[in-house]
């Protein structure tokens, strides 16, 4: 096991089984992130599964059980890895970084980051045996509908996310409520200096200085570019949209029919 010199401290701590611990953190210590990390902000610590074999040859994967190709993380390895990460009374979220698992959403990393930290598994190889799964609690997280060489790029993914919406990381608190995702939108586009590029102007109502004029452009822009790319996230926006139109309606209709009946009482 290897912790981050500030990893004690921090009250937000990532806890990561991989066979390649030099991986961490990586560009996660860097930047925003790295700052953070020297910060004290939040601690990660590696725990490298061949540590935990039993063989002489620090053994972690065998032959899959009904034959194919490839080789299998042993669950028995794994689960002392796991453990040694956290154990018991541990009350961090277990993660398992594998194309399988659910997608992981926005909503999902606000949840992570308000809580204690992660534990995350990052698998190798043909996968892991499942029964780890269960044995250990384990969530299983898909980043994207793409297979990677392991989950370690994934966990950095997930850890980079997570890290930048933590208490005094990003400079602006206000930078984590306007991008995308954080209204069920893609965000709106981006302009700055210069005016003028290459014949293309920043619209002109960016520069108009009406607050709410600017705020109706880029809720309309964030919308056009939700419409055409992303037909997922738009159904169940404009849903809600619409229910909450309705819920307006009704309230209104309400109102109107409580002032009438006001007026008729003797």
């Amino acid at each position: 096991m290897e912790p981050a010199a500030t990893e004690s401290a921090a009250s937000w701590r990532a806890s990561i089984v991989t066979i390649f611990p030099d991986m961490f953190p990586g560009p996660l210590g860097l930047s925003l992130a790295g700052r953070a990390l020297g910060a004290g902000s939040w601690g990660i610590e590696t725990v490298d599964p061949r540590d935990h074999a039993s063989d002489r040859h620090r053994s972690v994967d065998d032959t899959p059980a009904g034959g194919g190709p490839g080789m299998v993380m042993r669950v028995d390895v794994l689960a002392r890895a796991v453990d040694a990460a956290a154990p018991d009374g541990d009350a961090r979220p277990r993660l398992l970084m594998t194309p399988r698992g659910r997608p992981l959403t926005q909503a999902r990393v606000r949840e992570l980051a308000a809580g204690p930290g992660v534990v995350i598994v990052c698998g190798r190889f043909e996968g892991v045996d499942e029964r780890l799964v269960a044995a250990r609690g384990l969530e299983e997280v898909s980043i994207a509908d793409v297979v990677l060489s392991g989950g370690e790029i994934g966990a950095l993914l997930l850890l980079d996310a997570c890290v930048r919406l933590l208490p005094g990381v990003m400079g602006d608190p206000e930078s984590g409520t306007e991008e995308s995702f954080s209204a069920g939108l893609l965000e709106y586009p981006q302009y700055t200096r210069p005016a003028i590029f290459e014949g293309r102007e920043v619209p002109a109502v960016l520069a108009s200085g009406d607050h709410g004029k600017v705020a109706a452009w880029r809720r309309a822009e964030a919308e056009a570019a939700t419409r055409e790319r992303r037909p997922d996230l738009w159904q169940p926006y404009e849903a809600a949209q619409e229910a909450q139109r309705a819920a307006a309606r009704a309230a209104k209709m309400a109102a109107k029919a409580a002032r009438r009946a006001s007026r008729i009482e003797p």
